[in-house]
């Protein structure tokens, strides 16, 4: 087991910059906005981009980075989530031909289909290592066993939530294997749908027929950069922007290796796992090198600016437990 004083130093250090090394586009076109301006589709008065209509403001048209997703998401909002404080609508507004917003329980038909993945920790879900090994979902009693350990491995009282702290050891020798793993460098989902909610509201939704169905999929665990506070959640708890970026990540990783000159992959992932990318150094074009940073664009920017205003030691957001 990690030292938790090692550990908090370690997060100590990433925190006072916790987005070094990845590649987002300079943002500062966001400092020079004053005030708040009419959405382009509904009129509302809106800062950098509608919440409701998912586009960006006049201002910002054409001046946003892009970035080009492996496969669809789909976000399941809560009906009471804040529109204005969700980080939901980052991925749709940067991702916008990848993304969509749906409003529980106005949400799609899931027919269960093979190539569509939940995140969320459920009893039966499995790593994105384990979903890239070609473990077949429709075999309930093949999850069963290969989730058995996992679960065993959790201390008394914790849930799964973002959460793989550590590699079960009995798939540790190819959780980041690329070779072994995904030979054919072929990503094994079409889409992707994450519940955008906070942790108490998720499980609700989950409950829901058309959700519950789908194989679900946990990312490794992380420490959330999110100033926004949940009571009695710990910081591994991501904003719904971290998770889709952790998650992306995580697969791409799979498929197409890491990028060995890349930095930014030290915020994403614990010591432990770091000490295995040995596996994944790549260097072809395809590698990981940052290609879903931009995601944070607007998650960097809000970081920032709260930053400027209060102390990062005095936000109840970072007071959280690590462990």
């Amino acid at each position: 087991m990690s030292n938790p004083k090692s550990e908090e130093s370690r997060q100590a250090f990433i925190d006072k910059n916790p987005f070094q090394g990845m590649k987002i586009e300079d943002n500062s076109i966001l400092d020079e906005l004053n005030g708040r301006h009419p959405c382009p589709k509904c009129g509302k008065s809106r800062k950098f981009y509608c919440y409701s209509c998912y586009v960006p403001i006049l201002e910002l048209e054409g001046k946003l980075p892009l970035v080009k997703l492996p496969f669809k998401i789909d976000i399941i909002k809560h009906k009471h989530e804040i529109d204005g404080k969700s980080t939901a609508g980052h991925a749709a507004i940067l991702a916008c031909d990848d993304v969509k917003i749906y409003t529980y329980p106005d949400i799609p038909e899931y027919n269960n289909e093979e190539d569509i993945v939940l995140i969320f920790p459920s009893q039966s879900a499995v790593s994105v290592g384990q979903l890239m090994c070609n473990f077949h979902y429709g075999n309930e009693n093949n999850l069963e066993n290969n989730t058995q350990s996992l679960v065993e491995e959790l201390p008394k009282g914790h849930n799964r939530s973002t959460l793989m702290k550590s590699i079960p050891e009995f798939y540790s020798k190819h959780e980041f294997n690329r070779k072994m793993c995904n030979n054919n460098n072929k990503v094994p989902i079409k889409k992707a749908v994450f519940i955008d909610s906070t942790w108490n509201q998720s499980k609700g939704i989950y409950k829901d027929e058309r959700i519950n169905r789908l194989p679900c999929v946990v990312i490794q665990h992380r420490i959330s950069q999110f100033w926004r506070h949940q009571k009695g959640s710990p910081r591994w708890y991501l904003a719904t922007i971290e998770a889709i970026h952790q998650f992306l990540i995580e697969v791409h990783l799979h498929c197409w290796g890491l990028n060995p000159s890349y930095e930014g992959i030290k915020n994403c992932f614990t010591e432990k796992c770091l000490n295995q990318f040995k596996l994944l150094y790549n260097t072809e074009d395809k590698a990981y090198a940052g290609q879903y940073d931009n995601l944070l664009y607007f998650f960097q920017h809000m970081y920032n600016l709260i930053h400027e205003y209060y102390n990062h030691e005095e936000l109840y957001a970072y007071k959280r437990r690590l462990m």
